[in-house]
């Protein structure tokens, strides 16, 4: 039995296969694999220990000096630097604050303040039918197009996963929120690490899996 031919609404790969890539590619593109999670953390980690042991300014110096060796051996190597001058752009922000205010707190505020935004973002575009993680899925998979809001399954799916995404951040926030206004500087970056890349890599996983088994039917082939 021969497979039906696909029209253009079907859904499409980036590369245009036709099919979607398998399931640990997409994860590993999305969080630029496990070199990429774990240079991702290592500023962090290193300002964590360092204002330990040194003064704040010493270990905001390490700390930034970290990750700007991280994406200068990456273009050594010809590698892709998106993810690591992603990280660079939080650890300088919350590096300014932090030297300006004398408070080692204030390094992890950015990311407390940009997790709240998301959650509002998500919130909102859940509340207006318009999930934003379907957005974000129709960017990176299928060329920005919302054709995915005409299926009321998907639309349905991208809403729930959108919560999910609100859900997370908003406890991300509240642990964080609560160790900066308790002034635990050291559990506030343990929890900035133990709260960054292990529920993003969960919640991308869990949106990956449910996508692809909501819209199996729609696959050449599928039964």
């Amino acid at each position: 039995m021969t497979r039906p031919e696909r029209t253009a609404e079907d859904p499409v790969s980036p590369n245009g296969s036709g099919e979607l890539p398998p399931f640990s590619e997409q994860l590993a593109e999305q969080l630029g694999g496990w070199r990429g999670l774990v240079e991702s953390s290592i500023p962090v980690t290193v300002f964590v220990i360092a204002n330990i042991i040194l003064e704040l300014r010493p270990a905001i110096i390490v700390a930034v000096s970290s990750g700007l060796l991280i994406a200068v051996f990456r273009l050594i190597r010809r590698q892709s630097v998106r993810h690591a001058v992603n990280g660079l752009f939080g650890i300088f922000v919350g590096a300014f604050i932090a030297w300006r205010s004398g408070d080692a707190r204030d390094f992890y505020l950015p990311g407390i303040l940009i997790s709240a935004g998301y959650a509002v973002a998500l919130i909102l575009s859940a509340v207006f039918r318009w999930p934003l993680v379907g957005w974000i899925w129709s960017v990176v998979l299928d060329g920005g197009k919302t054709r995915w809001r005409e299926d009321p399954v998907l639309l349905k799916a991208f809403g729930w996963l959108t919560v999910l995404w609100a859900t997370v951040y908003i406890a991300k926030v509240g642990i964080q929120y609560g160790l900066y206004l308790a002034n635990e500087e050291s559990l506030l970056g343990i929890a900035r690490i133990a709260l960054g890349w292990p529920p993003y890599a969960i919640l991308l996983a869990i949106t990956v899996w449910s996508v692809r088994r909501v819209t199996r039917h729609q696959q050449p082939g599928a039964v």
